[in-house]
């Protein structure tokens, strides 16, 4: 029998699907809960097990993962009768990896506290290509002691694994992460179409920037995306619109001013109510193309 601790994964969508069975791939007995039969089937195809609610799910793990959207979802599986409080044993692990606001993570940790829970807040960067290849870049808040433990999980999902500090300090590191991510996409998108009203080869051009200063992973995951017109999501507008919330929110109490992270974040939000908040956050191309007088 296995010696790795049991997980309960609760969330099997773009992330956590893959995420999921990367644990099973590294030897780790993960039960799943999700809404979507397809989801559970693939998680059981995979080598897990699937659970019909979340108390199953976790009444006998060690270590319970979320992977949800946002905090609402994240409290709404981790409160109630039914949900991972009233339902997982006292010293059990929880490590919430959905992206949501540092005081939730900070709420939830508090109210875990009093059932004997422990608590992690690990949100991650990579994107679904980075969850596919156990390459995710994963920022923890919590007790030293506990991102300890759950390093050898962790391993198995990322390969950049940083302990940012207390309770919500993942969160709050993620939500730099996002402002980062959204305005460096903004740049390329506009840059993608100055060069083609420019008439340069868009290909070669994004080649020899990717070789240089303006180089980035952003550029680098999404240069196939702006050639091919290609939005289908890895992740999704309507998500990075709810997280330039958080990082808005989050920097207004800490006094951070934000100007152009404000004004990317309202092109995020122009962009999803034209309609395009299921498509991938690089389609802000589209945005732009809009702006510069191109019918899309």
């Amino acid at each position: 029998m296995s010696t790795l601790p049991k997980v309960a994964w609760i969330g099997l969508g773009i992330m956590g699907s893959p995420m999921s069975e990367n644990l099973v791939k590294a030897g780790y007995d993960v039960t799943g809960h999700t809404l979507e039969r397809d989801k559970l089937d693939r998680l059981a195809a995979a080598g897990g097990t699937s659970a019909a609610s979340v108390a199953e799910a976790v009444r006998d793990a060690d270590v319970i993962v979320t992977m949800v959207p946002a905090s609402p979802q994240v409290e709404a599986v981790a409160y109630g009768p039914d949900g991972i409080l009233e339902n997982a044993r006292r010293g059990a692990l929880l490590i919430d990896m959905s992206s949501i606001t540092p005081q939730t993570s900070v709420d939830l940790a508090a109210a875990a506290k009093d059932k004997g829970i422990r608590v992690l807040d690990a949100p991650v960067s990579g994107g679904e290509a980075g969850a596919i290849e156990a390459v995710l870049s994963i920022m923890v808040g919590g007790d030293q002691a506990d991102f300890d433990a759950a390093k050898p999980l962790f391993e198995a999902l990322g390969k950049t694994i940083v302990w940012c500090g207390p309770h919500g300090s993942g969160q709050t590191v993620k939500a730099a992460n996002q402002l980062i991510v959204a305005v460096n996409i903004q740049a390329c998108a506009e840059a993608v179409v100055f060069l083609e009203k420019s008439g340069v080869d868009l290909a070669a051009a994004l080649d020899v920037l990717g070789g240089g200063l303006a180089g980035s992973t952003v550029l680098a995951r999404k240069k196939d995306n702006f050639l091919n017109r290609d939005f289908q999501p890895g992740f999704r507008i309507d998500l990075h619109h709810k997280d330039m919330g958080i990082v808005t929110d989050a920097a207004r109490t800490v006094g951070a001013v934000l100007p152009v992270g404000a004004v990317v974040a309202q092109l995020v939000a122009g962009l999803r109510a034209q309609g395009d908040g299921g498509l991938d956050h690089s389609a802000l191309l589209r945005a732009v193309e809009r702006l510069s007088g191109a019918q899309v």
